[in-house]
């Protein structure tokens, strides 16, 4: 099975019903380009991300906190277990070729602040602001376009 470009999705454990929905949207966008999405795998965001994700018959990654695949979200097709708490937070930076964060909080921050420094992109929705290198978008359709084209290479602002 190729996996295609991996795209992590980021953000709150707990999402407004908003989120959770620019998360499924997003999830299920990742699934029809062929992408693989990563996350860490439980509620809110990452839910609703998997959730979109593998309706769409996407892989959904969860790199989990704990030492037990059970505390997966049940849209988790692969739960990996780290036992690492918050530092899985790296692993998932590190994973991902690019990140699409949606809301979020602190967790949400320091994967944002991980993957900048190695250089990946990362596209904001709803999320953390005036990060310099991070790009802003206003829609799940836009998140996804604009994190495939940055990864293929394209100047998605046509500038």
């Amino acid at each position: 099975m190729k996996l295609g470009a991996v795209i992590g999705v980021i953000g709150a454990g707990r999402a407004s019903d908003v989120a959770y929905a620019a998360a499924w949207e997003v999830g299920r966008l990742l699934a029809e380009a062929g992408a693989t999405l990563v996350c860490g795998g439980l509620g809110g965001v990452m839910e609703g991300a998997c959730r979109g994700c593998t309706e769409a018959g996407g892989l959904a990654v969860g790199i989990l906190p704990g030492a037990v695949a059970g505390q997966a979200n049940p849209w988790v097709g692969l739960p990996i277990v780290t036992n690492l708490g918050h530092a899985r937070n790296i692993v998932i930076a590190h994973t991902a070729q690019a990140l699409i964060a949606i809301e979020g909080e602190y967790g949400t921050l320091s994967e944002i602040a991980v993957a900048l420094k190695l250089g990946k992109p990362v596209v904001s929705l709803r999320s953390w602001q005036d990060i310099p290198g991070m790009t802003r978008v206003d829609t799940p359709e836009e998140a996804v376009r604009r994190v495939l084209d940055l990864l293929a290479g394209r100047n998605p602002l046509g500038v």
